[in-house]
């Protein structure tokens, strides 16, 4: 997706380490998650300050949402790309965050290298290759054997356990339908697309998100890096994909999965979502975007959506309350103060006692 970005105030360049730690995302995989924060579209050449207040409000877990850099790139040396990551290793505050707090991570299109892109892009393993190089994948890691970069982790004892779902959204998707009318309402740069060949997840990922939402889990978060829920726009969403968006919510009905939450990117604006369907739980969504790429004009409806969207750069929250069977979704700025919330009780999502 690709907006005029400009930010509202002037930061010094924040100064960075020369490399990276290697990532201990679990140091106590038994302990349940309480807090879990999540952002996306961070552009490297621009200042971050954001990474000051997600650090002081000392998640468990920070999952990097996609747009982890900026570095789009046309031919196999993937110059861009690479540039990209080493200008991201210099940042203090995401070097800070990457040594201090446990985290995952998976892409968007511009750490994929192409905007907008899917399977048609011509050097997407190059890509995989720098990505799992950059986040320290160990050699045996499965995602160096498959493709694409879909990935999943089951975190805390049994009764508060939380499955983080990465799923790849990039990889093996189709091609999406061209709108008729560019930059019109609703309709900016796609259309919705029933051709019954297209995917947005590809077989091999589909048969896989099955098996893992068969997996016992209380809470599940499911990480797209584009948006699920949101309707009322054309830019990338699943709903360019209605069969594909109707699949998915089939998938977590016919696992019996319970406790299913959506976490979104790529907009570079802030929102949440809810949807209801039929013989399920409601199902709630929220985009933070961007950690510094902010469409600060965003106009959209929001026939779903919770309350006006949030255009400054923001990240998100999951703040878990297992004794009051609670769970809070919320985006909080750059200061670190929240700015939308919705409080969801365990028994509306269907999670047992």
């Amino acid at each position: 997706m690709v907006f005029i970005m400009f930010t509202r105030r002037t930061f010094a360049r924040l100064a960075g380490a020369a490399s990276l730690a290697p990532a201990t995302p679990f140091a106590h995989p038994g302990k349940p998650l309480s807090r879990i924060a999540f952002g996306s579209c961070a552009k490297q050449t621009l200042p971050q300050p954001i990474w000051e207040p997600i650090i002081a409000y000392r998640p468990d877990l920070f999952i990097f949402a996609g747009d982890n850099v900026y570095g789009d790139f046309s031919s196999e040396d993937a110059e861009e790309l690479k540039r990209a990551y080493d200008e991201a290793r210099h940042i203090a505050g995401y070097l800070k965050l990457r040594e201090t707090v446990p985290h995952l991570a998976v892409w968007d299109d511009h750490d994929y290298g192409a905007n907008d892109g899917g399977v048609e892009f011509a050097h997407k393993t190059v890509a995989k290759d720098l990505f799992l190089d950059f986040w320290e994948a160990p050699p045996g890691d499965i995602r160096r054997t498959r493709g694409g970069i879909y990935d999943s982790r089951l975190i805390g004892p049994a009764g508060k356990r939380v499955q983080v779902i990465l799923l790849d959204v990039r990889w093996f998707r189709s091609p999406l339908r061209i709108t008729d009318q560019r930059g019109a309402p609703g309709k900016q740069r796609y259309l919705p697309d029933l051709d019954p060949a297209k995917t947005m997840l590809g077989a091999e990922q589909w048969a896989w998100l099955a098996r893992e939402l068969s997996k016992p889990a209380e809470l599940r978060l499911i990480v797209s890096s584009t948006q699920v829920l949101a309707e009322g726009h054309g830019w990338e969403r699943w709903g360019n994909m209605p069969l594909e968006k109707q699949k998915l919510v089939d998938t977590i009905r016919e696992s019996g999965a319970k406790g299913v939450v959506f976490l979104s990117g790529d907009r570079h604006i802030g929102a949440l979502y809810r949807e209801t369907h039929q013989a399920l739980y409601p199902l709630y969504e929220v985009t933070s975007s961007g950690l510094n790429m902010v469409y600060w004009a965003a106009k959209e409806p929001g026939p779903n959506r919770i309350g006006p969207l949030f255009a400054a750069a923001n990240f998100g929250v999951v703040e878990i309350d297992w004794s009051a069977r609670t769970l809070l979704l919320a985006l909080r700025d750059e200061s670190g103060d929240t700015r939308r919330a919705v409080d969801i009780g365990f028994d509306s999502l269907g999670i047992a006692t």
